[in-house]
């Protein structure tokens, strides 16, 4: 493994997140980093991180991405970036449109302008299979803000900042996400769990392996590309059954701004799209001059994919079983 973080500034914004946390953690356990910087604005979460990570390496830094001067502060003589802040929950977002916009267009926009300005070197920003295709306000966002990452590239000159996105579904037990959520009803000693269609299927990705995919992706990045890992997909009934096997379902209806189906790979985008061994990159639509994205920095390589090829949760040929399901969520 290339040691890229030994001795090198880390910033996440987003830091004190379910995403943030766990990568802190790795990072610690298999890097020497000079100095991990946590951003985000909650200071009773970094006052709770900081117990657990308090080593001499770490820097806690209350600011909103909202602030581009105070994230040009943060980010003096970082090496990279991991853009993690976000907000994330459809509902609210369909509720308070703009303050969505605020934080994930123009906090996008920031990062960007920031990383440029201090001489970051790689820049990580996460999305969601929601900004493929998307149908909520959400999922628009995220799609803007991966548009404005790929187009970062575009912006730096000469300079060696390079900007890039990785895009995976939903992460097991994560903050808000529907796993806690029946734990939570069990425990209050529900007699059903509501589920809002029994045809719905997600991709589904522990949060271990979303960070070593990011780790992963900073290594193979050129600037301007799409990651995607290929993860396996579950259906909500078997998921249901995996957590609570002795309680009936009910159905609610579909959420608004819910899909059935997921997409991280867009039909409409096949033409762009590549596959590698155990991923897929969407090509930024404006090309990086002189890069080959057919073959990464570690020398992997890909393949156009099929004209109309879409990675969609439903149609995607691995399939996690209830047994699978119930181990992955203990």
């Amino acid at each position: 493994m290339i040691r890229l973080f030994n001795h090198k500034n880390i910033l996440i914004t987003g830091g004190t997140g379910s995403f943030g946390k766990k990568f802190i953690e790795i990072v610690l356990k298999k890097y020497a980093p000079k100095k991990v910087i946590v951003f985000s604005r909650d200071e009773l979460k970094q006052f709770e991180m900081q117990q657990v990570f308090s080593g001499s390496c770490m820097r806690y830094f209350i600011g909103d991405v909202r602030d581009e001067a105070r994230l040009k502060q943060a980010m003096y003589q970082v090496d990279y970036v991991v853009h993690a802040a976000a907000l994330k929950q459809v509902p609210a977002a369909e509720y308070n449109p703009m303050e969505c916009i605020k934080t994930n267009i123009n906090g996008a926009q920031n990062v960007i302008n920031a990383s440029i300005a201090a001489g970051v070197k790689k820049v990580i920003a996460l999305s969601t299979d929601k900004a493929a295709n998307p149908i909520n306000l959400y999922g628009a966002t995220k799609l803007a803000s991966d548009k404005l990452f790929t187009a970062g590239n575009n912006l730096v000159g000469d300079r060696e900042t390079r900007f890039a996105v990785v895009r995976y579904g939903n992460v097991v037990g994560s903050r808000g996400s529907v796993v806690p959520f029946f734990k939570k009803l069990i425990a209050e000693g529900a007699a059903e769990l509501p589920i809002t269609d029994p045809r719905m299927t997600r991709f589904w990705l522990q949060l271990e392996d979303g960070v070593e995919f990011v780790l992963k992706s900073f290594e193979r990045m050129q600037g301007g590309e799409i990651f995607i890992p290929k993860i396996p997909s579950m259906r909500i009934t078997d998921l249901a059954e995996a957590v609570a096997p002795h309680l009936p379902i009910k159905v609610i209806g579909i959420r608004p701004g819910e899909k059935l189906h997921e997409v991280m790979c867009p039909a409409d985008l096949y033409y762009d799209t590549l596959e590698f061994s155990d991923h897929f990159v969407i090509r930024p639509s404006t090309l990086l001059f002189g890069v080959d994205y057919t073959k990464n920095m570690l020398g992997e390589e890909g393949q156009l994919v099929s004209d109309g090829f879409s990675y969609d949760s439903g149609t995607n040929p691995n399939f996690l079983t209830v047994e699978e399901l119930r181990e992955m969520n203990p």
